[in-house]
């Protein structure tokens, strides 16, 4: 069902935030699992943000024999690329969308909203992100990739054009190969979006240098956006 507002942790840097952060986990996790990152982000001179770490419903998936635990979409087999789960993905978005609506209605525009994900959030960031009808404050992507891709040209919105996109992978990843990760970036790139590429020497991880990067972006773009 749509109609149920995901359960999120929230985590707020200052109080009376002018900026979040929606941040999707990866397959099998929960909402917990990119909390303690907030604590290693050097976030000095940006403004309050909230935090947002939605948990994604449960489901059985398929290429795990069909054991329940929580996922944004189902996994139908081995080459992600071929068989894509379009229903849960479109399920999904809809209900990370209304995580954005809520974040509307409680004061912070959508130009001030950042969607970040890992792996399967990845995916989902970008499946929402470049779809959204509104600007969004800029797409965090990590070690994931561009979902449904030969609808995106057709179904992306041109809100998001020029939304900061951080992108970046591990390059011995061995759940989503880095080979997948760059033909999202070339997509991307093709379609004209600003794309801030970045590789690691690491696996389906995330590691010190990355969170170092993620600091900086995020001052970055959190302070073009207020100052705008």
């Amino acid at each position: 069902m749509t109609s149920t507002l995901l359960d999120t942790i929230e985590i707020e840097s200052a109080p009376n935030p002018t900026v979040a952060v929606i941040w999707m986990h990866g397959l099998g996790a929960d909402g917990n699992d990119f909390v303690p990152i907030v604590q290693e982000l050097d976030l000095n001179g940006c403004p309050g943000i909230r935090f947002v770490f939605p948990h994604a419903a449960t489901m059985p998936v398929t290429l795990n024999g069909g054991y329940v635990m929580r996922a944004w979409y189902d996994i139908l087999g081995t080459d992600i690329a071929k068989r894509e789960d379009e229903a849960g993905l479109r399920l999904s978005q809809t209900r990370i969308e209304r995580l954005i609506e809520r974040e509307k209605t409680r004061g912070i525009p959508a130009d001030h909203i950042i969607l970040a994900g890992f792996s399967q959030g990845c995916a989902m960031a970008l499946q929402v992100g470049l779809r959204y009808p509104e600007k969004l404050a800029g797409l965090l992507c990590l070690s994931g990739y561009v979902p449904l891709r030969e609808m995106m040209p057709i179904e992306r919105h041109s809100a998001n054009q020029h939304t900061p996109i951080y992108l970046a992978h591990g390059r011995a990843d061995p759940i989503i190969s880095i080979q997948r990760a760059e033909q999202s970036r070339d997509l991307l790139l093709e379609s004209g979006y600003q794309v801030e590429w970045h590789e690691y020497l690491m696996q389906h991880s995330v590691c010190e240098e990355e969170i170092n990067d993620i600091g900086n972006w995020l001052r970055k773009v959190l302070n073009n956006t207020t100052a705008s």
